[in-house]
């Protein structure tokens, strides 16, 4: 196979790293043509409203996930902490590159940080884990809904819409914007998302020749930590309902996972920070994962 149908949504963000991870695939496979297919979500159309009031990040995969099963795209490139913890029937993550810093990062309007923001400073977050997590630190702060793409949400910083924003620093790096960030958010205070700062790409399962070109932007590192902090969210029902973290990486000869379930409202927090020997089989980390997932749950 020569040319590839790469599908993906039309932000900066994920053009951006879709191009990035493109550069390294055609890397390994010189002569290598990957076209794009832009596909507008649900996800995308709706910004007026949070995520959990309309059902779920899942929207920014449905109409993607089509094009696959349809067959007008061989591919797509997901952030993992966009994907539900299970993938529409028929399709696979056949690749999870190596990943970029995982944790959160603060952007305030005056460079304040955190601990520093004056009480009643109002924070911008699409996330109920940011918001349960960062109210243990400063519930005296505001915790504001905020949507849209990345430069919408660093615009309404720069505004005055919201004092500061915290967004996934991953993402900032990826769009050259890290000179933004006021602080990074250290996880002990800001647990990340399950897969965060992780991609995943997504093709259909019968395609073994696409899989396997596909195979070799694999870390096999970052794929068990991602798949430990997944297992997470499939016991505990995962979903933009419910505030859950989970953090996973290699720490020596162990596997070090931290995660963190709250009920909807980001009451009544329950706390997991457990370790296993390394796991180097994603299906075995995704069984450790499912483990804690289920104690918290």
């Amino acid at each position: 196979m020569t040319a590839l149908t790469l599908a993906t949504r039309k932000s900066q963000l994920a053009l951006a790293q879709a191009r990035a991870w493109c550069s390294s695939l055609r890397g390994a496979h010189p002569g290598l043509q990957v076209d794009e297919l832009h596909v507008v979500t649900t996800g995308d159309r709706v910004t007026d409203r949070p995520l959990q009031e309309i059902g779920g990040k899942g929207l920014f995969l449905k109409e993607i996930e089509e094009a696959l099963l349809e067959g007008r795209a061989h591919l797509a490139v997901h952030s993992i902490k966009d994907v539900p913890a299970s993938l529409a029937p028929g399709l696979v993550l056949a690749a999870i590159p190596r990943r970029e810093d995982p944790r959160d990062a603060l952007v305030s309007r005056s460079g304040a940080s955190l601990l520093n923001l004056p009480p009643g400073a109002r924070v911008g977050t699409s996330s109920l884990r940011r918001s349960s997590l960062l109210r243990r630190v400063r519930p005296d702060l505001l915790y504001i809904p905020l949507r849209g793409n990345v430069d919408t949400r660093l615009r309404k910083v720069r505004e005055g819409e919201v004092d500061a924003a915290v967004l996934a620093l991953a993402g900032l790096r990826r769009l050259g914007l890290a000179g933004e960030v006021t602080q990074i958010l250290d996880p002990e205070v800001c647990l990340p998302a399950a897969g965060q700062g992780a991609l995943g790409i997504e093709c259909r399962a019968e395609d073994h020749e696409v899989r396997a070109l596909l195979r070799v932007t694999h870390d096999l590192e970052t794929a068990v930590a991602v798949a430990c902090e997944r297992g997470v969210l499939l016991a505990a029902e995962g979903s933009c309902q419910l505030p859950i973290a989970a953090f996973a990486r290699r720490e020596g000869s162990k596997l070090r996972l931290r995660a963190m379930v709250a009920d909807p409202d980001g009451s009544r927090m329950r706390f997991a920070d457990e370790q296993s020997p390394w796991l180097a089989d994603e299906d075995e980390a995704r069984r450790f994962g499912a483990e804690v997932g289920g104690r918290l749950r």
